[in-house]
């Protein structure tokens, strides 16, 4: 997973500004902009922003891996094809089985079902991936590690 200071690097370097350049758009030195891509300061908020707005970049791309070194399993076609097997199972399973709270049979209306499929498609979808990362070899994990 990325930190802080590789992913505003990262951004910064996509953008093609060097850290001089970056320092002038966000009113910072440049060598605070250096400590923060080598992850030596925390930045506040209102300097995250700055940045951000300064690199063309939604603030929850600086502050989340953005996927360019996402080391976490994909889900092939196979797992999805699996994971809409098993999410109709349990609908069916659900449907054709009484559904009871506190003993009392429970009619769920057509909000509730939709509510619930999304929860049950999140949790099945979730579990996959956490298995793939799990029971994946090493030796057939995505390891990109940029050096910089």
């Amino acid at each position: 997973m990325n930190t802080l200071g590789i992913n505003i690097k990262e951004a910064r370097k996509k953008a093609g500004l060097t850290q001089m350049e970056l320092a002038k758009l966000t009113n910072l030195s440049r060598s605070y902009i250096g400590d923060i891509e080598k992850d030596r300061y925390n930045p506040s908020l209102t300097t995250l922003k700055a940045i951000a707005n300064a690199l063309n970049q939604p603030l929850d791309t600086i502050l989340t891996d953005n996927g360019i070194n996402n080391n976490e399993p994909t889900l092939t076609a196979r797992d999805e094809k699996d994971i809409k097997k098993k999410l109709d199972e349990a609908l069916a399973s659900i449907d054709s089985e009484a559904l009871m709270f506190d003993g009392e049979p429970v009619e769920m209306d057509t909000e509730t079902k939709e509510l619930l499929k999304a929860s049950l498609e999140n949790s099945i979808r979730l579990a996959k991936t956490l298995a793939k990362k799990k029971y994946t070899p090493k030796k057939y994990q995505k390891n990109d590690k940029s050096d910089d």
